[in-house]
């Protein structure tokens, strides 16, 4: 394995924690390790309590947090708390900007065109998954002189820890996953199967709370069939666009926020009821891809293994009806991706045809070694949240029974967004579960 470069851009202290900006050089492709191998800038950010001293900070052990997406950047915390107070008492914290996100080399429609034509962009992407993400850590781990390390996956970074658990676990002292257990096999099918069915549920249970919030729906979709609404950057919001409003219902502490939202959504004109400026501007901040544009691109392929995704979002909507832009009533969805984002999204349209090519890409590379998994000596605590409707639960607790000695939380009391809601009480527990099992 190649060796990274290393260098510390800045350190800082403010609001009782100290920060060092670490960037480093990797491969773009970790099997091209040759001399002229193309290499990227992974950019991470080192929290540390400031109530330890420097020598004491120097003695504790790494975690390494692993940010959901595909194509999240690493938090900027503004202070400690949550998880991050509650790990920063025994850790020094490595918050990583994943590949293509943040201060690492971006991936997005200004820059990807560097790599030439369709193709060339998607043969790029396809270094993008959790495998490379991995091999970055690694390089990393590697690069600070850190033995081994805890690591702490949320949502896509508890895949990304799965894979670490596959191809590098003499790296990993324990693992906390929270929301993230991925299915090990099988098609993206089964995935959107299951998610619909609890989306389905949580449209049922939002609606019960804000039955007026059904009827406002209904409304703003009437008007945009028969009203133009243009949002900042020039796109239209649509009815189907007007769905992704669903992105609230992931979550405990934003589920309310959508009934707000809602309220705000008309006011009078010369011309009528019009959307107000403030809905429209609330709406384009959820359903724009311009901060984000990985998770549009990459989302089916971190479940491709040998076989083509070819969409499988999309495919399966044809089997769940009432999801579609003209049901009555109309339903909001989850976190699924369909090819029309890749015409009505700005930031998007000009990856239309590289987000086909990876959609119909037929050999993607394994992502776990299920054998490994199942020699597992690693201690891991994961919270499966019991009506997560972005990892479903029955394919959560079928990849926990695979992982040897993966010990399960599994609660009602919080959606996706566990860790926002009571991030100190649930690091605090899974790393009680994984110190009760390590040697």
């Amino acid at each position: 394995m190649a060796e990274a470069g290393h260098r510390i851009r800045a350190r800082h202290e403010f609001r009782g924690m100290r920060t060092v900006e670490h960037f480093f050089t990797v491969p773009l492709d970790h099997a091209d390790t040759g001399v002229d191998a193309e290499t990227i800038t992974v950019f991470a950010r080192e929290y540390v309590a400031a109530g330890h001293s420097a020598e004491e900070a120097e003695n504790l052990p790494w975690l390494l947090f692993l940010q959901g997406g595909p194509g999240g950047r690493g938090n900027r915390f503004g202070t400690l708390g949550g998880w991050s107070k509650a790990a920063a008492k025994d850790f020094r914290i490595l918050m990583l900007d994943q590949r293509g996100t943040g201060l690492s080399t971006p991936a997005d429609r200004k820059t990807l065109p560097l790599r030439g034509t369709a193709a060339g962009q998607a043969g790029y992407l396809e270094h993008f998954r959790a495998d490379s993400i991995v091999a970055d850590a690694e390089l990393i781990r590697k690069a600070l002189g850190i033995p081994y390390w805890t690591i702490y996956g949320q949502s896509y970074g508890g895949f990304c820890a799965l894979t670490y658990l596959s191809f590098a676990p003499e790296a990993l002292r324990q693992v906390l996953i929270t929301g993230g257990l991925a299915p090990l096999t099988g098609p993206a099918d089964d995935v959107y199967r299951a998610t619909f069915q609890r989306v389905a549920a949580r449209n049922a249970e939002y609606f019960s709370w804000y039955p007026e919030d059904r009827e406002t729906l209904q409304r703003i979709a009437r008007h945009l069939r028969s009203t133009p609404e243009i949002m900042a950057d020039g796109s239209p919001l649509t009815v189907e666009r007007l769905q992704m409003l669903g992105a609230f219902l992931g979550g405990n502490t934003r589920v309310d926020s959508l009934h707000y939202l809602l309220e705000d959504a008309f006011t009078d004109t010369p011309d009528g009821p019009r959307l107000s400026d403030g809905f429209l501007e609330q709406v384009h901040g959820i359903v724009s891809r311009a901060s984000n544009p990985l998770y549009a691109l990459m989302h089916e392929s971190i479940y491709g293994q040998g076989q083509a995704t070819a969409w499988a979002a999309w495919r399966v909507l044809d089997e769940y009806p009432e999801f579609r832009p003209d049901a009555d009533p109309l339903l909001l969805t989850g976190e699924m991706v369909y090819p029309w984002y890749f015409d009505q999204d700005p930031a998007l349209r000009p990856l239309r045809e590289v987000a086909g090519l990876l959609a119909a890409k037929n050999d993607w590379k394994p992502l776990y070694d299920v054998r490994r998994l199942a020699a597992n000596r690693v201690p891991v605590a994961a919270a499966v949240y019991s009506d997560d409707i972005y990892v479903d639960r029955k394919l959560s607790l079928e990849t926990a029974a695979t992982v040897r000695g993966l010990k399960v939380w599994e609660t009602g009391d919080f959606h996706h967004d566990g860790i926002a809601d009571d991030g100190e009480g649930i690091f605090a527990r899974l790393l009680g579960m994984v110190a009760s099992g390590r040697s």
